[in-house]
């Protein structure tokens, strides 16, 4: 399911690295550089080759896309759009809703040039059924992700994940 963490982030986006740091890290030289440290090391071990620069932006136009081709070809092609669309933001530092990174996705994910063009360059095709899923999972209490739900005979178990701001001591 499509949801988004910043959603007040514009379209054509900010500097990833500067963003995080006053966003996220009082503007602290030293608190960004402990992050960059600890997400290299989580990195490494997980076959990741973290980057931090880059554009921080609105990524409602990849969940749209995301959200088209999950029903249209199923969540196989979902997860390939996905980790193409991880790599690409946090190894290659693109931007992660603009067109060329989506395109790039899309191939990836087998899908075919011109149909995923012409879905992607129509923003409003869509676009209303993503967003009421993303409100859909606000309105669920899901504030971070990765948000799993393993549903169950009696009762579902949800598992809330990863906030990068966790993961630095508290220095105040």
């Amino acid at each position: 399911m499509p949801y988004q963490l910043y959603p007040e982030a514009s379209k054509e986006g900010e500097d990833k690295y500067e963003w995080y740091k006053k966003s996220r890290y009082g503007n602290s030289e030293d608190k960004m550089k402990m992050y960059i440290t600890l997400m290299s090391a989580y990195g490494v071990s997980a076959g990741i080759n973290y980057k931090f620069g880059g554009t921080v932006a609105n990524t409602l136009n990849a969940h749209r896309v995301i959200q088209h081709f999950q029903e249209k070809k199923g969540p196989e092609v979902a997860d390939k759009l996905v980790n193409s669309l991880y790599r690409q933001y946090f190894e290659e530092e693109k931007h992660p809703s603009e067109e060329d990174t989506l395109m790039e996705a899309c191939k990836e994910a087998g899908i075919d040039e011109k149909e995923a063009k012409t879905f992607i360059e129509d923003e409003y095709d869509g676009l209303q059924d993503t967003k009421m899923l993303i409100q859909e999972q606000a309105g669920n209490g899901v504030d971070s992700v990765p948000f799993v739900v393993f549903e169950g005979k009696r009762r579902d178990i949800s598992i809330q994940g990863a906030n990068g701001t966790s993961f630095l001591p508290d220095t105040s």
